[in-house]
């Protein structure tokens, strides 16, 4: 089969096999971004004067059904195609003959690529973006139902002060609000189009990058061509590095439970139906899903780093290098999604154990309160201190007050309020439309 930049000779087949790489795989995932550019493109072209509106129509036709097959699941790149460009050219040239060649006017590979990257990152984050939410919202539920629920709170993994289940749902909570804010920033990147720029140098074609702009939905444009592809893989490093963010905090949740959910803590108890048993021992009761959370999220906090490695001594222009971009980057949104979408199933059905405080080897974690209690008396803080931590080494230490904690995010004010505010000021900015 002749490729789009056929001359009339033949590759070696390991080179091609090689180059191509994974590209028939990976670009079934932009199939249906590459048809949508490409109806925006011929749009744009049939204004200029560079198709008749009756070529438009039967073109738009043929894309559309093409589209359909992405949706249901019938679409395939054929086996001596290079990518998913040249298999939507082809089958538009198959069924429409010369008409199909028309296409590809004005437009690059490279462009196109860059776009297909831009639209599956935009839909991606707002994916993703609905998905930290549904967390987000879980955390906050459990943090209210749970929020007069004491827990050690540790430094050192050492018993520290008196926390609470609601401070601790709560706390990752807030954090995916910071997540989210640097996804947001990815998407304004993600939000520029660079079709146009065809091979990086603009087109002699009277292009109207406006008007695609338009069609697209983009908020505006990369202005310049050599800019847009100077583009690819800053635009991949961003948004990985803002997922990253998101796997990060729900790693160190992840980590937190399996961690609770040990017997030598016994925090957090998950219902059998969402543990794993062992070959061997018959007792045991595995919390696999948050190990594998783990697992995934430290794997998705090393892409930004890969891609980083990947692009960043490379001078201006275009460069093969960047296909490899595909597979470091493309799989990472269902990777989290999956990790987030299993997490609020997990979370939402975790049980806390109530009553934890009132054992015995958590008698210290009251000291500061003591030390506050007797300061409050009178006594300087110093030398209750030292009264305290001496009452400690004796052995005689009793927290003969009560617990009153009553500042901003504290254990008696969680500020759930205003984290949920914060969380939807950032939604709003993700999703305008909704609001």
């Amino acid at each position: 089969m002749a490729k789009l930049w056929d001359k009339g000779f033949n590759v070696n087949e390991k080179i091609d096999k090689f180059t191509v790489g994974k590209d028939r795989e990976l670009d079934l995932l932009l199939a249906p971004y590459d048809i949508r550019g490409t109806i925006a493109h011929i749009t744009m072209l049939e204004s200029v004067g560079l198709l008749k509106k009756e070529e438009l129509d039967v073109l738009t036709a043929e894309l559309e059904s093409i589209f359909k097959k992405t949706e249901d699941g019938s679409f395939s790149i054929d086996d001596d195609m290079e990518d998913v460009h040249s298999q939507v050219e082809f089958m538009l040239t198959e069924k429409l003959g010369d008409l199909g060649k028309k296409v590809h006017t004005g437009r690059s590979r490279n462009d196109q690529v860059l776009l297909d990257i831009k639209l599956f990152t935009r839909a991606g984050i707002k994916k993703t973006a609905h998905k930290v939410k549904a967390l987000f919202d879980a955390l906050m539920e459990a943090s209210e139902k749970y929020k007069n629920v004491l827990m050690p709170g540790y430094t050192h993994l050492q018993v520290a002060m008196p926390s609470s289940f609601g401070l601790w749902f709560g706390a990752y909570a807030e954090t995916l609000s910071d997540d989210l804010q640097m996804l947001s920033a990815a998407l304004r990147i993600a939000d520029r189009n660079p079709l146009g720029s065809a091979a990086g140098y603009g087109s002699s074609a009277p292009l109207d990058r406006q008007k695609t702009t338009e069609l697209l939905g983009f908020e505006s444009m990369v202005f310049n061509s050599v800019a847009a592809q100077l583009g690819r893989g800053k635009l991949e490093r961003e948004t990985a590095f803002a997922l990253s963010c998101i796997a990060e905090t729900l790693g160190r949740l992840a980590a937190d439970c399996c961690l609770f959910n040990s017997q030598n803590f016994g925090f957090i108890s998950l219902p059998n139906e969402l543990t794993t048993g062992s070959s061997i021992m018959p007792h045991k009761k595995n919390p696999d899903v948050f190990e594998l959370i783990r697992a995934h999220c430290n794997k998705i906090c090393g892409v930004p780093e890969t891609i980083k490695l990947i692009t960043s001594n490379l001078p201006s222009g275009y460069f093969r290098d960047m296909q490899i971009l595909k597979e470091a980057y493309l799989p990472v949104f269902g990777e989290l999604d999956d990790c987030l979408d299993i997490a609020v199933f997990a979370i939402s059905n975790m049980s806390v154990k109530e009553g934890l405080m009132d054992d015995p080897k958590y008698r210290t974690a009251f000291s500061v309160e003591e030390v506050n209690r007797l300061t409050a008396e009178g006594m300087p803080f110093r030398d209750a201190y030292k009264k305290v931590g001496k009452d400690i080494l004796d052995g005689v230490f009793e927290f003969k007050g009560e617990l009153h904690h009553t500042h901003e995010g504290s254990i008696g004010n969680l500020c759930n309020d205003r984290i949920k505010e914060r969380m939807d000021a950032v939604i709003r900015d993700i999703f305008p439309e909704e609001f």
